[in-house]
């Protein structure tokens, strides 16, 4: 009889102190979910998720906008910073939309999201496909070194095949692995940053965890601030087990930031204040 094939990610999940924080990120959504607003009004909160997760994103790409700006706002054609609030705006709208198609092509999605974010400020033929030797990447915040196209390709192979195969690992850690792996290889020209912040939603969501997408991760990673947000991915990039589970207790304690968020916004809901 054949060994079963080892569990990368359930590995990850036995590492020291991830199970408390997957534990404390469970408990997190399952009080915001048992919010009595959520019985009635679930839309309303996930529509303020999804803007308050985009202007999240946003910040930790440079684009650092007050939220009601961002609720203000109708054009995002302008200048780069306007362009990032916008493209985060766009991929929010698109995560919930291709559920189905991740769970059986993760690479196309991946694809999809980059062209939903990059859209006409990147060269046409650059566009929703992985970028090809020699090719520059535009991510000035993400300063790891950055993979050749051949390991680029590899990785991303090796990463679907893991999304496809699945995991008993709890759905933070598959989620932090999908976001930490694709800012550690950046596979496309731009945009990566809020693609891999998107594919880590789409995780979330796809898993049960956050059906209603209602825990914007973002969010917290946001409000955490740029510097412990990277310093955390150096922890993933390190590869070392306390590094790893450092940056997963990082994406954690992002999921319980952004429940906080949305349960201020069902308090909002139901003082009649928002």
């Amino acid at each position: 009889m054949s060994t079963p094939a080892p569990d990368p990610l359930a590995t990850l999940g036995a590492l020291p102190g991830v199970a408390d924080a997957v534990d404390s990120v469970r408990k997190a959504v399952d009080r915001v979910y048992g919010h009595r607003v959520m019985r009635r009004r679930s839309n309303e909160v996930t529509a303020e998720a999804a803007l308050r997760g985009a202007r999240g994103s946003a910040a930790l790409s440079g684009a650092d906008w007050n939220l009601e700006e961002v609720r203000r706002r109708t054009d995002f054609s302008g200048d780069s910073e306007s362009q990032v609030i916008g493209a985060a705006l766009r991929l929010t709208a698109e995560a919930g939309q291709l559920l189905s198609i991740w769970r059986q092509s993760p690479l196309r999605v991946l694809a999809r999201l980059h062209l939903v974010a990059a859209g006409g400020a990147a060269p046409e033929d650059a566009v929703g496909r992985p970028r090809l030797a020699g090719e520059p990447v535009d991510e000035p915040l993400i300063e790891a070194p950055l993979p050749d196209a051949d390991e680029v390709a590899g990785r991303l192979e090796g990463l679907s095949g893991l999304i496809l195969a699945g995991s008993t690992a709890p759905a933070l850690v598959t989620a932090a692995v999908v976001h930490g792996e694709l800012l550690a290889l950046r596979p496309f020209g731009s945009c990566n940053g809020l693609v891999a912040r998107t594919a880590e939603r789409i995780v979330l969501i796809g898993s049960g965890l956050d059906p209603k997408s209602i825990c914007p991760a973002e969010v917290g990673h946001a409000e955490q601030g740029r510097a412990a947000y990277l310093a955390a991915f150096e922890g993933y990039v390190s590869g070392t087990p306390h590094g790893m589970a450092a940056w997963i207790a990082h994406c954690g304690r992002s999921v319980e930031l952004g429940v906080r968020e949305s349960t201020a916004v069902c308090e909002a809901l139901q003082r009649g204040a928002a």
